[in-house]
């Protein structure tokens, strides 16, 4: 049975699911390849754009929980929209709306094969200027792979007229199929590589403890400073006229508190601050800047900096790790170095 061809005028209802196939697929490619490069650069990070970091930094993830929630909900979309189009076109359709179909495939071929050679261009200057082969391989791959779905699946479109023949449909869903277990497999991939949901909370609550912890180191080194002498309690820190309140812990509705030991020999001026933590803190080399220019690694005597921030961008060897924990009740051991954090004259 062949499609019937009428001189019809261009009906709304297909202009408008063609221009939404163009717009989710197209969505759908580029979140799929922006995924797929961020989540490698987090697998395989490259020392020469990296530092070595202690703890967890959600801004190091924007990118591909962007790109993760692109993809989860605009290739659905695009599934969806695709089978409403393929009804449209298997029905009796007029002159126009045959026209728009073939318009609408040249524009996808072109776009998609604007966006792949422009992928392709930024991996190979990457490349030549010293990134990591492994990496680049499956880059080049994923890239190659989604412009020969593409391609295939619309070039077959455009060569058969008719949807209904037998060709047209094995091999159209053998290349959804394909699709749909390449994206869904880059998914749970990339979920695997950032962390999953529950986990990712799990760091940043940890991430909240470490930072509510300086703020309490910084207070008990002020205290010191102001009055020479350590506080016996927390509760002798908050400071109503600089707005100072004791920070609590997040889950404190759970039964979580800080805890803050003065240590038994008051003369060494050293106290403990205590947390219960939900998740080792990770740590290891991060890429941040995404293949830019080189990053200087900054020296840094092998000594204990108390008032750091809860990520330390040091390189490898880099001994500002004071906030390392480990899942469970942590206790961090401070000593204040009197010629460091002398006393206030008054």
């Amino acid at each position: 049975m062949e499609t019937t061809i009428k001189n019809s005028k261009l009906t709304p209802r297909f202009f408008f699911i063609s221009l939404g196939v163009i717009v989710t697929l197209i969505t759908s490619v580029s979140s799929f390849l922006v995924l797929l490069f961020e989540s490698l650069n987090k697998k395989f990070p490259d020392a020469l754009n990296s530092v070595y970091q202690y703890g967890y930094n959600s801004y190091n993830f924007e990118t591909i929980r962007a790109s993760l929630a692109t993809l989860i909900i605009f290739f659905p979309v695009f599934i969806f929209i695709s089978y409403l189009w393929l009804r449209e076109s298997k029905e009796d359709i007029g002159y126009n709306n045959l026209t728009l179909r073939k318009w609408m495939i040249y524009l996808i071929l072109f776009l998609a094969s604007l966006l792949i050679v422009i992928d392709l261009v930024t991996l190979v200057r990457y490349f030549v200027s010293g990134e990591i082969t492994t990496r680049f391989i499956y880059k080049v791959s994923g890239t190659l792979l989604v412009a020969f779905l593409v391609d295939s699946y619309y070039s077959l479109k455009m060569r058969n007229v008719n949807f209904n023949s037998d060709k047209s449909k094995k091999w159209g869903l053998v290349i959804g199929i394909i699709s749909i277990i390449l994206f869904s497999g880059l998914i749970v991939w990339s979920f695997a590589v950032m962390g999953s949901p529950a986990k990712q909370r799990a760091w940043r609550l940890d991430e909240r403890r470490v930072n509510d912890l300086q703020s309490i180191q910084y207070q008990v080194i002020n205290y010191w400073q102001q009055k020479e002498k350590l506080p016996v309690t927390l509760s002798e820190l908050a400071d109503p006229i600089s707005s100072f309140s004791i920070p609590v812990d997040p889950e404190f509705e759970k039964g979580k508190t800080y805890e803050y030991i003065l240590g038994a020999d008051k003369s060494k001026l050293s106290f403990d601050l205590c947390a219960t933590f939900m998740e080792d803190m990770p740590k290891g080399w991060q890429e941040n800047n995404y293949g830019g220019p080189v990053i200087p690694m900054m020296a840094v005597e092998k000594r204990d900096i108390a008032t750091s921030s809860s990520f330390y961008p040091y390189p490898g060897g880099g001994v500002n790790n004071s906030w390392d924990h480990k899942v469970g009740r942590t206790c961090f051991t401070r000593t204040i170095d009197k010629d460091l954090y002398p006393v206030f004259k008054k």
